[in-house]
């Protein structure tokens, strides 16, 4: 790793100061991904801004939402009682993400901002359109077990890692930013980027933004929610497939749902078509079939990762036939 300078910032003003009057600055948290990434030569930072000192930890569940600073830890939020409780979704995704060790010092702001990326990615001697664009994508003819079906290109097919971003995803949260230009929210499905023929650009934030916060709206639905993650050991691993849904029913009719998935898309991955497919219709599993094939109706597969287009097809079965009742 190479040097690298380093100001412990006071408030969130003084943060997006320091980073606006570095070239080539990060904040850091927990430092779990960015430290990792830049020990592995994947990411290279010339001066890394503190912001465990922002004031940015808090956690509270008001009459309206969930609001979650930006630093606060994923094992705080986990165990929140007012995450379990009426966030359910949240919990069981921050829990099935990492190890202990990590989930006890990542914030949620680092944990959603984590690369999107491969192991091609982080082995430096490898091309990398992300690390060094125009250089090419080895995965797509190379090992690509892990890699996404929905939203690639030519130039990147790598996964977006994050549960929580996947659960956020699925419960229309929206993620507070600061910067030079001062503070704006964008809500959770624009903020990250389809690769296109830029895979280096990941997010639509700008130079120097910082995470202050995130917001997920307060409803009944959000109470009815799981995370079902399929992955290729029981801990710290991503995931091969997995599904965050929220689903109300009256009698056996779809009333509303929500659904959103990971592991199988270069972001976290939500097609409103589908849960379209799904309300107002009795939950069946000829429904539910039908809704994942509309799913991966546009899936581009390749080699070593076929199996996934069936795979999330089973998983969307599994989680809607827990929450309905179908089971």
């Amino acid at each position: 790793m190479r040097a690298f300078g380093y100001t412990v910032a006071g408030d969130p003003a003084e943060a997006v100061r320091a980073a606006a009057n570095t070239p080539g600055s990060a904040y850091v948290a927990g430092g779990t991904d960015l430290l990792n990434l830049m020990r592995d030569g994947a990411q290279t930072h010339d001066h890394l801004v503190d912001v465990n000192r922002l004031g940015l930890g808090g956690i509270a569940v008001d009459p309206r939402r969930l609001r979650i600073g930006g630093a606060a830890r994923m094992r705080q939020v986990a165990e929140h009682p007012g995450v379990r409780r009426e966030f359910p979704v949240l919990a069981q995704a921050l829990l099935a993400s990492a190890s202990p060790q990590v989930r006890n010092m990542a914030s949620i702001g680092g944990n959603l901002l984590q690369r999107t990326r491969c192991g091609y990615f982080r082995d430096s001697a490898a091309p990398c359109n992300k690390r060094t664009p125009g250089s090419g994508c080895p995965a797509i003819t190379g090992q690509n077990r892990g890699h996404a079906i929905l939203g690639g290109s030519d130039h990147c097919i790598a996964t977006h890692p994050s549960d929580l971003a996947v659960a956020l995803t699925a419960l229309d949260a929206t993620v507070h930013l600061l910067g030079p230009a001062g503070e704006r929210a964008v809500p959770i499905t624009d903020l990250y980027l389809l690769p296109g023929s830029t895979p280096d650009r990941e997010t639509a934030m700008r130079p120097g933004e910082l995470i202050t916060g995130v917001d997920v709206p307060r409803t009944a639905l959000a109470a009815e929610s799981r995370y079902l993650k399929l992955r290729d050991r029981a801990t710290f691993e991503f995931a091969v497939v997995s599904v965050a849904a929220a689903l109300r029913t009256k009698g056996r009719v779809v009333r509303d749902v929500r659904l959103a998935f990971g592991g199988v898309g270069t972001r976290p991955w939500r097609d409103t078509r589908v849960e379209a497919a799904l309300r107002g219709r009795p939950l069946t599993g000829q429904a539910i079939a039908e809704a994942g094939r509309l799913l991966v109706r546009d899936a581009r597969a390749y080699e070593g990762n076929g199996f996934k287009v069936e795979l999330v097809q089973r998983a969307l079965a599994s989680i809607l036939g827990e929450l309905g009742g179908l089971r």
